[in-house]
This record gives structure tokens, C-alpha cells and sequence, in this order.
């Protein structure tokens, strides 16, 4: 039986770290050659990929550059997964400095678009794509102390309704995961305080798996999920509301 992504290609944001790192792995396990892009220099050079950049994703003019390379370096691009993000730090939002609300808008929310709109043009010239963006449970529902990251993600979650829906005539998917917490090296952005409530939030009382995470993101970048765009898929531990 031949592999899932055998032949396919794939760019992974945050490729390096995380539920970026956990998606790359089983990618390549499963046939695609990959372009990873992270801002860890170090950990692209000993990644094992086709293609690595080492870049700010909130930087639109590298992004584009980006993309352009991966393309010549892979041949096409078939896939995206858009994982890149950061936490920022916890405060009540009318203490939340100005600054680092800009940070996490600038590479949660800005980073996504800047790699959807650079990855369009090519999958619409091959008639064929896979958009898998990752939100966050906290963009449907909200984190206290944690508002801007929370409205960051709950912008990635319109973004791909909108880019799912103008693309939806196309071969091109568009769909993004809202994981609760699960435990990364993202943690190490966050205080205590944080990560206990969010873990008291998770009804099956225990944070994800980058491995289940990434399960689902697989099938969403597979060919199997071709009745599926602009769409929201939690995967939460039972915190999901709506």
C-alpha cells in the first residue's frame, strides 16, 4: 500500500518545535518531502527536510521569499501547515503592554495570513492544495489573561472560514484544529497559574499528545479530506462548548 503522502509536498511553520515538529515527523514517515520553516536556525540545520527557512513568519516580504524557494526546491507545494505561533505573556487585558499584544497578533494571526496568501498562487497553479491552519480552543472560547493570544486565534479561525469559502470551488482545502492545551515547549511562555487553569478546563483531566494532535491534522492534509473546508475541528478533551 503505498504511503499516504508519497509524492506529495508540504511546507510546516514552526517545523522544528511542538505540534509543527510532531506533524513534520509524521509527514515524512509518510512519504512527503518537506520545507520546514522555524526562526530556531539551529535546529533547521540538524532538521532532516529537502528544504529549510529560517525566518521571522511575521515578516510578509520573507514569507514570500519563502514560499517562492520552497516551491523551487520541492517542485510544487502541495500542502501547508500553519503552526507557527507564540503564547505571549499572561496579564487582565487592560494591563496587557501594547508591545507584546502587537507581538502575538503580528506572528499568530499576521505570520497565518502571510503563509496562506504566499501558498495560494502555487496550489492554484497545480489544482491541488491542503491548508491546515492551527488555532486554539482559546479562539472559540476565550482564556482569561491571556486575551491576545486568544484574539489571535480566534482570527485564524475567520481567516480560514473566509479563505475556505472563496477557495471552495477549487481542489484547494482549507480547514484549521482548535487543540486545547497540549503540553509543549510553548509552556515555557506561560506562568503556572496559566497552565493550571487550562488544565482544569479539559473534562478528560489531562493535556493532549502532540501525536494526537497530529492525527487529525494528517487526515486533513490528506486527499481523504476533500469534502471538508473552511471548517473547524476541536480536538479538546471534552472543553469544546460550541
Amino acid at each position: 500500500m503505498p504511503a499516504r503522502f508519497e509524492g506529495r509536498t508540504a511546507i510546516v511553520t514552526g517545523g522544528v518545535s511542538g505540534i509543527g515538529a510532531g506533524v513534520a515527523r509524521r509527514l515524512a514517515a509518510e512519504g512527503a518531502k518537506l520545507s520546514l520553516w522555524d526562526m530556531d536556525a539551529a535546529k533547521l540545520a540538524a532538521a532532516d527536510a529537502a528544504h529549510t527557512v529560517a525566518l521571522d513568519i511575521a515578516d510578509p516580504d520573507a514569507v514570500q521569499k519563502a514560499a517562492a524557494e520552497a516551491a523551487r526546491a520541492l517542485g510544487k507545494i502541495d500542502i501547508l501547515i500553519a503552526s507557527a505561533g507564540i503564547t505571549g505573556p499572561n496579564h487582565p487585558t487592560w494591563d496587557y503592554p501594547v508591545a507584546a499584544w502587537d507581538r502575538v497578533i503580528d506572528v499568530n494571526l499576521k505570520g497565518v495570513f502571510y503563509s496562506n496568501r504566499a501558498v495560494v498562487p502555487f496550489m492554484q497553479a497545480n489544482g491541488y492544495g491542503r491548508i491546515v491552519n492551527i488555532a486554539s480552543i482559546a479562539g472559540k472560547e476565550g482564556n482569561p489573561m491571556a486575551s491576545a493570544y486568544s484574539a489571535s486565534k480566534g482570527g485564524v479561525i475567520a481567516l480560514t472560514k473566509s479563505l475556505g469559502k472563496e477557495l471552495a470551488a477549487t481542489e484547494i482545502r482549507v480547514n484549521c484544529v482548535t487543540p486545547a492545551a497540549v503540553r509543549t515547549p510553548i509552556f515555557e511562555q506561560m506562568t503556572q497559574q496559566q497552565i493550571d487553569w487550562m488544565l482544569s478546563k479539559i473534562p478528560i483531566a489531562r493535556f493532549g499528545e502532540i501525536d494526537e494532535i497530529a492525527s487529525l491534522i494528517l487526515w486533513l492534509a490528506s486527499e481523504e479530506a476533500s469534502f471538508s473546508t473552511g471548517a473547524v475541528f476541536d480536538i479538546s478533551g471534552g472543553r469544546a462548548t460550541y
